[in-house]
């Protein structure tokens, strides 16, 4: 008995977008009874994940080809190679090829016969994989990949050399997809991509980020809501900040890839801004949008970090006054250059910088849900008992709602982490 293969993401949304993609590549090829996972290789504990969710894959499908994919498989293929579960590793570019999966789809005899790897050079390739398929999400949220890799290299980071240097999709290419969307009932498109502030770089004329969300906004009237996903605040254009000042339909919430809040390790991460940089930009985003929400990703325990170091990071979040913070225990990542810096912070030390930090941020979430009592909201329901505002926060409604609609609403209080409509 034949069935479709078996997808499991890790990883970030732009991984979820790819799965989809090579759901449908696989689909179209015809492939079989095989086992695809989609790595990612954002830290050291990310690849351990990934080994044990294979392990556990093959306990669970015995017969079945295991094929590894996705950043990790990318940037150390030998790993995921020597493991005795995978029959083929391959990388990011040859995961979005068709041929790929034609190859494949000719039976379990021909998935890693030849060459059990099958990744090349990242770094080579100039053109994203947008055209596949036009986004993914739920009834009510679709993601659309606007570009692909970084050409930045922040000494803690593997990605670059897991998702090649930056590129971009063309304008009209986003603005059709995004067209298409809308006509299949869609109330919001989040814009997705490794580096999106960088959009626009490679292309003809070099647009920027805020060109891109003008023209989306000017040519696809019938979308209600555009949500930008995360950027980072010293590449933000003029445009950018003239459509967070005059277009309502442009969600006022910004995920702002931060990572410190002390200028010599900012330096160390070889980041491009400085902690008045991120002040700045916070400050100046309220100005023209006063319900302007932000979230961040800030990392604890990078090699050097003292505690003042560290405290300057703490008190980050109520300068800028962050929301939704991703909080990541820094990990040593084999091929960076923070991997060689001698002082290493200790393991302990970085568990309890990270604690203290995601205190902060629950102390953060519960101030934003405290505001929100009396006010009215535009909340996008996710599924009949749950949405969320424009500020993306979670509302729990104790009436069924219709999955996708956009619900006016009064909220009349809060529950610890969900606002109360």
């Amino acid at each position: 008995m034949t069935a479709a293969p078996k997808f499991t993401t890790l990883g970030c949304r732009l991984n979820a977008y790819e799965t989809e993609a090579m759901k449908e590549l696989s689909r179209q090829a015809g492939l079989e009874n095989a086992v695809v996972v989609n790595t990612c290789a954002v830290t050291a504990e990310a690849v351990r994940k990934a080994r044990q969710e294979i392990r556990k894959l093959r306990r669970d499908n015995p017969d079945a080809p295991i094929i590894v994919t996705g950043c990790a498989a990318q940037t150390e293929p030998e790993t995921f190679a020597a493991m005795s579960e995978v029959t083929q590793v391959i990388g990011n570019t040859e995961k979005m090829q068709p041929a790929t999966w034609q190859r494949m789809a000719k039976g379990p005899d021909f998935i890693g016969a030849t060459e059990k790897v099958l990744v090349d050079d990242i770094m080579s390739v100039t053109e994203t994989a947008s055209h596949l398929i036009d986004g993914f999400g739920t009834r009510s949220r679709a993601y659309v990949q606007v570009q692909n890799g970084c050409d930045h290299r922040c000494t803690f980071c593997i990605i670059p050399y897991g998702r090649g240097n930056s590129r971009s999709v063309p304008a009209g290419v986003v603005v059709n997809q995004i067209k298409r969307l809308v006509d299949k009932g869609y109330n919001e498109v989040v814009l997705t991509g490794v580096d999106l502030t960088s959009w626009g770089a490679d292309l003809p004329a070099t647009p920027k980020l805020g060109d891109l969300v003008m023209r989306i906004l000017k040519l696809v009237p019938d979308l209600p809501r555009l949500r930008i996903s995360s950027i980072d605040s010293i590449e933000v254009d003029e445009n950018l900040m003239q459509a967070i000042a005059t277009e309502p339909r442009l969600m006022p919430h910004l995920h702002l890839s931060l990572q410190h809040g002390d200028d010599m390790i900012l330096k160390r991460m070889k980041r491009r801004h400085l902690r008045d940089d991120a002040i700045r930009f916070a400050e100046d985003a309220r100005k023209l949008r006063p319900e302007m929400t932000f979230g961040a990703d800030i990392i604890a325990g990078f090699p050097t970090e003292t505690e003042a170091h560290f405290e300057n990071s703490l008190k980050l979040v109520t300068d800028c006054d962050l929301t939704w913070l991703h909080v990541f225990p820094y990990s040593k990542r084999e091929g960076t250059p923070a991997a060689k810096i001698p002082s290493q912070v200790n393991g302990n030390v970085i568990k309890d910088r990270a604690a203290r930090l995601r205190a902060a941020g629950d102390a953060q979430v519960e101030k934003h849900l405290a505001a929100q009592i009396g006010r009215r909201h535009s909340v996008l329901m996710e599924n009949a008992h749950m949405g969320r505002t424009e500020q993306f926060t979670e509302v729990s409604f104790a009436t069924p709602q219709t999955e996708g609609a956009l619900v006016q609403t009064q909220i009349s209080g809060c529950n610890g982490t969900q606002l109360i409509a």
